[in-house]
């Protein structure tokens, strides 16, 4: 089994690498060939010489990388041109972005490649040490309030000084999943007051045990999608939501929205009129900024000042703390190559629900019926 690991694109500012020398290492004990594309590791601080100490062959040559590999290992989903360097009948495991940019999955069918999108693992027991979204979204709620807590004029921490007492700063979090919990987390350390709300009451126990408030509306309608996300609920019950929302974003020195639904535009939690009512001074960090917002003002990629409000459209925070977001992603993928290399060749059993929730495409076909369906199609092949 050849196994090459891409470098990414520097122009679309990823700096993350699909494996670390650590977990190389391993790949090659297990008696793998890893070819790594020369400078895959720099935006991580992984030099090549790092990666040939761990055993792999380093080379600058993509075509002869990309088009001699099994297996391609990789982070970002792959560009139009980038598509054409992998070998025809190959196989890739990478993030795909299959719902958001269904065109891509479609590119990989036409090559034959047998491609395995790592946002699709299933939110089983069983694969959580392969979930790279809860990984990935873990550091993004981190890094969120760090950057409100820099763009803030004030403390986060309740302060006693001989020249009077700091009260603490209010921090809203408006999504209760992995990336709003880091970020209650990461606030509360701060010394902030935490509140926090989700449409799905099963979290209020995971919010409250990190020592913030949670904010409850009754909706009357399931609010759970399967694998545990969040559901795209009614109209109705966004304009409930919504009322109870208002008061607290206005009263809030920081508001860190996270909410997003796989495959859809993300919902608007704060309406630009929402906006406008928080305090002067007071920021809004907006973790769906690339899948259209949460916020109906925010600008991805962009900080934009709004009625004295800064908000903050981020949309590279795991890529800027490539470090870590490397090592975890690497040992997500490292996990599922242990099912899907048997033997020194590709496992694709697919009564296993890992293996056949994950693999997009293979021989010709799109396997997934959501992403047929991003492209008006009941089945493809080629």
């Amino acid at each position: 089994m050849k196994i090459a690991i891409a470098r990414e694109a520097i122009e679309i500012g990823e700096r993350r690498v699909a494996s670390i020398p650590d977990v190389v290492a391993r790949f090659v004990q297990q008696g793998w060939e890893v070819w790594v594309e020369a400078g895959a590791g720099e935006g991580s601080y992984f030099s090549d010489d790092d990666y040939r100490a761990a055993g792999a062959t380093v080379d600058g040559d993509r075509g002869k990388v990309w088009g001699e590999a099994d297996l391609l290992l990789k982070v970002a989903p792959p560009q139009d041109h980038e598509i054409e360097s992998l070998r025809h009948g190959g196989a890739i495991v990478s993030l795909l972005n299959p719902l958001g940019k269904p065109e891509t999955v479609q590119a990989l069918a036409q090559r034959q490649i047998t491609a395995f999108g790592m946002e699709l693992i299933p939110r089983t027991s069983r694969a959580q040490s392969m979930d790279v979204l809860s990984s990935q979204a873990s550091l993004a709620g981190y890094k969120a309030v760090l950057l409100a807590a820099a763009a803030l004029p004030k403390f986060f921490p309740m302060l006693t000084t001989a020249a009077g007492t700091i009260r603490p700063a209010k921090v809203f979090v408006m999504g209760a999943g992995v990336a709003g919990l880091q970020a209650i987390a990461t606030a509360r350390r701060l010394g902030a007051v935490v509140e926090a709300f989700d449409i799905r009451p099963a979290v209020k126990e995971e919010v409250q045990s990190l020592g913030a408030k949670f904010v409850e509306v009754a909706l009357d309608e399931d609010t759970v999608a399967e694998g545990g996300y969040a559901k795209e609920v009614s109209q109705a019950a966004k304009e409930k939501t919504q009322q109870v929302m208002t008061e607290r974003v206005a009263n809030a020195d920081v508001v860190i929205t996270t909410a997003q639904v796989p495959g859809k535009i993300a919902p608007t939690l704060v309406t630009a009129e929402m906006a406008a009512k928080m305090k002067p001074g007071s920021v809004l960090v907006d973790l769906a900024a690339e899948q259209g917002g949460n916020c109906e003002v925010t600008e991805a990629g962009k900080n934009i000042n709004y009625h004295g409000v800064t908000i903050m459209g981020p949309t590279d925070l795991t890529s800027s703390m490539s470090v870590h977001a490397s090592q975890l992603y690497a040992k997500n993928v490292a996990t599922l190559l242990k099912l899907l290399v048997q033997e020194g060749a590709l496992n694709l059993d697919f009564s296993d629900d890992i293996i056949d929730r994950t693999c997009v495409t293979h021989a010709g076909e799109i396997r997934n019926d959501r992403v047929k369906a991003a492209l008006g199609m009941e089945s493809v092949k080629v």
